[in-house]
């Protein structure tokens, strides 16, 4: 949007300098409601969260006095080479730990083990792929935006990262990626137990659902009143930390707590169903293209990953329809690759800030930059009840969608800022 730079808070009468650490300026998202109506957004950083405990019935938001931990843990003393360092080895566990289901390709990214993507494949194609020993183990039908995704497995012992190239030297033409795994942009998933939030259809009042493409969402005393429907794309839903709390500063509403779109009906897709090594680009454009179906007009991503092909003909299929999709630019640092969906043209890509309207260390550097929203100093749900301390650009991204949402463009949005 390069709105400069400088951006005025509404809120008050400063204009702030932000130090981004990103290649665009970025228009700061405050005021209008966004400041201490959100999800506990303190004045200070170490101010703690405002209010008393919430009882039962839901009164106000609780005061933390842990320090941020959990969910939105980050040591934000880190260099940038430190970052980087950590993203490295995060990965490395994640495949490892997820051995039976993950790969990596030549740059070190998860992908799901002997798994290759076709994207809209023609039958001579596949007959090629045949007799050169692949095995077609499903097709996806991507209904809605005009995809189908074939899902080759390579021969027997060669990994999918070499195989690949051997399915582009007998088809040129074709197009052919590996199945990346995307993460939250604030690690860990943190899959919860307890029951699922919602459960019935977000038709009626409300105005258009917006959509997130997360881990599932729990059952917590801020969705009491909320419309939310969800749908696993990986499984059935399952409850996560991550999920729960960007839900509930989309959405949320109990007490003093608010999210940036408090009332508005929900579509949860839930691409993980409770196990880290999901998370696919399969999973994700099959989301995609749910809410698309579905009527959502804002779609929340607080999910980074590498470039994509399929991925990336998803994004671009909804954005075409006139649906906004807004995502959070990851927390590996500026030394980090940029990061996708939120890197991608036309995707709203959003970074945090402090409560002083600085840049969180730990955002990452996109190709483009939207908005700056906070990111740090605030309070968010957990499954069953409680709240976390949160931490990072996961969950800055959920207030510009949800401002966005209730502005109904970009052009209004950037006028409210």
């Amino acid at each position: 949007m390069n709105m400069g730079i400088k951006a005025a808070i509404k809120a008050g009468a400063l204009a702030l300098a932000i130090g981004m650490t990103a290649p665009a300026p970025a228009q700061l998202l405050g005021g209008g409601g966004l400041g201490n109506t959100l999800g506990g957004v303190t004045g200070g950083l170490t101010g703690g969260l405002l209010g008393t405990p919430a009882g039962p019935n839901g009164s106000v938001i609780g005061r933390l006095d842990a320090p941020l931990s959990a969910i939105g843990n980050t040591v934000n003393s880190l260099a940038p080479a430190d970052l980087l360092s950590a993203r490295r080895q995060r990965l490395r566990t994640l495949a490892r730990d997820n051995r039976t289901a993950l790969d990596v390709d030549d740059q070190g990214n998860p992908i799901r083990r002997d798994e290759i993507i076709g994207i809209n494949l023609a039958p001579d194609a596949l007959a090629k792929a045949k007799a050169a020993g692949f095995t077609i183990t499903r097709t996806e039908p991507i209904d809605n935006i005009g995809l189908t995704a074939t899902i080759l497995a390579p021969p027997r012992g060669k990994p999918a990262r070499k195989a690949i190239e051997a399915l582009r030297g007998i088809d040129p033409a074709g197009d052919y990626t590996l199945d990346h795994v995307y993460e939250p942009a604030r690690a860990p998933l943190t899959p919860m137990q307890g029951p699922a939030a919602g459960g019935g259809a977000t038709g009626g009042g409300g105005g258009a659902p917006i959509g997130l493409i997360d881990g599932g969402v729990g059952k917590h005393p801020a969705f009491a009143n909320a419309a939310i429907e969800q749908r696993g794309f990986a499984g059935n839903p399952h409850p996560s930390g991550h999920g729960t709390a960007v839900a509930s500063l989309l959405v949320g509403n109990v007490g003093a707590f608010r999210g940036a779109a408090p009332g508005s009906p929900l579509l949860v897709a839930d691409v993980y169903g409770g196990a880290a090594g999901n998370g696919s680009a399969v999973a994700i454009t099959r989301a995609l293209a749910w809410l698309a179906q579905k009527g959502a007009r804002v779609i929340n991503i607080s999910l980074v990953g590498p470039p994509n092909p399929l991925l990336a003909a998803g994004v671009k299929a909804v954005l075409a329809r006139g649906i906004a999709v807004v995502a959070a630019v990851g927390n590996d640092g500026p030394a980090a690759p940029p990061q996708y969906p939120a890197s991608y043209p036309g995707v709203v890509a959003v970074t945090g800030v402090d409560a002083k309207g600085h840049a969180l260390i730990e955002a990452g550097k996109p190709l483009h930059l939207d908005f700056a929203a906070p990111g740090a100093d605030m309070a968010g749900a957990l499954p069953g009840g409680g709240w976390e301390a949160l931490r990072g650009t996961s969950f800055a991204a959920p207030l510009v969608a949800g401002r966005l949402a209730r502005a109904g463009s970009l052009a209004a949005l950037a006028a409210e800022a």
